[in-house]
């Protein structure tokens, strides 16, 4: 039976976050390198330079690539074997990862969570709570993935309820043109169709984390495991910026 131990868990959660603040993948820094070599347009060239620029400046001090640090979002998949040393329960640990992180005196990141936001819309100043996903599943590991959701992108999503015999393409050419400015490029548009509201609105972004960014220049996030309380992360961690979501059920 593997334990894991809670320290171990909310270290592990915060050393993630601060990680992919500041770096990008692989992956995207050879795809926009490509896309540098091969852009005419000398305006569009210069763009390109900047984001390659900002990129390396983001790695070498590690600070943020973006002043928009997300809102933390946590998929897990809890082993039935593993066993929990701890007094917190994992939301409160995710939680406890999240604020270290984001208050972490060396490279403080922004906090753009609110409590009451129909209300008195105060700041919880460490960006908490994390919107967290939690499932059971057979083994004894702990996977983690994490995402720090941009803000700006997140505010284009879009949802309707269609009667059958509408066009599901119409709508989405109607709509697309009308998310205007605000959310950080390259725009990929994942879209859900079916199901009942709540999980529909899950599925284009849980999907889209494993794409390739040769594929759609989307990032792909960090993802840590844990066995027998030794963690380990892939090569291609990095901070994940949310594409704009159109949601149709």
């Amino acid at each position: 039976m593997t334990t894991i131990r809670q320290d171990d868990f909310i270290q592990s959660i915060a050393d993630a976050l601060q990680y992919i603040s500041y770096y990008h993948p692989l992956d995207f820094i050879q795809a926009l390198h490509a896309a540098y070599e091969k852009e005419q347009s000398p305006a569009a060239k210069d763009a390109l330079a900047q984001i390659l620029i900002n990129s390396r400046m983001c790695a070498e001090g590690r600070r943020p690539i973006c002043q928009d640090t997300g809102i933390v979002t946590v998929f897990l998949k809890i082993g039935m074997e593993v066993r929990w040393d701890a007094k917190l329960s994992v939301s409160e640990m995710v939680n406890a990862g999240v604020r270290q992180a984001y208050l972490h005196p060396d490279n403080v990141l922004r906090a753009s969570i609110l409590s009451d936001p129909a209300g008195k819309r105060i700041n919880t100043k460490d960006n908490t709570p994390a919107v967290i996903h939690m499932e059971v599943v057979a083994g004894d590991k702990v996977e983690v993935e994490v995402a720090a959701k941009g803000g700006g992108s997140e505010a284009k999503s879009k949802f309707v309820m269609l009667n059958p015999a509408d066009s599901i393409v119409d709508w989405v050419m109607k709509t697309v043109p009308t998310l205007g400015a605000g959310w950080c490029p390259p725009g990929i548009l994942g879209i859900g169709i079916g199901g009942t509201a709540e999980k529909l609105c899950l599925w284009p972004s849980r999907l889209a984390w494993n794409l390739s960014i040769f594929r759609i220049c989307l990032p792909v996030v960090r993802i840590m495991r844990w066995k027998n309380c030794v963690w380990s992360c892939t090569k291609k961690s990095m901070r994940w910026a949310l594409v704009p979501k159109v949601w149709v059920v």
